[in-house]
């Protein structure tokens, strides 16, 4: 959880409003949900201390993204988003020190 607390910081430095940490759903978590202008944005992040089994943002394969596209959908309607709301998937992704944030990551 330190680091999806460093990674929020991250983005609310960016200018995104965090609305929710670590939400879980029989589908699987989201770590982020946060709003960047009119996008609602789902956030996983990823952190590796070396690249030994892969680089952070090579872990969120389509296994993964299914599983917290299913999540989002059951957080919209459990929140009572509209249907049309515009969503985003993002990626954080860190490797020790380095930070690197991929919008619109699938």
């Amino acid at each position: 959880m330190a680091y999806e607390s460093l990674a929020a910081a991250f983005l609310q430095k960016k200018g995104y409003e965090i609305l929710k940490r670590n939400y879980y759903s029989p589908h699987g978590e989201i770590d982020l949900i946060a709003k960047d202008g009119a996008y609602l944005v789902f956030v996983e992040v990823k952190y590796r201390a070396d690249c030994r089994f892969g680089h952070p943002l090579e872990t969120v394969d389509r296994r993964k993204q299914n599983r917290i596209r299913s999540a989002a959908r059951r957080y919209l309607r459990e929140s009572g988003w509209k249907e049309e709301t515009a969503c985003r998937f993002d990626v954080v992704g860190m490797l020790k020190d380095e930070l690197i944030h991929i919008e619109n990551a699938f």
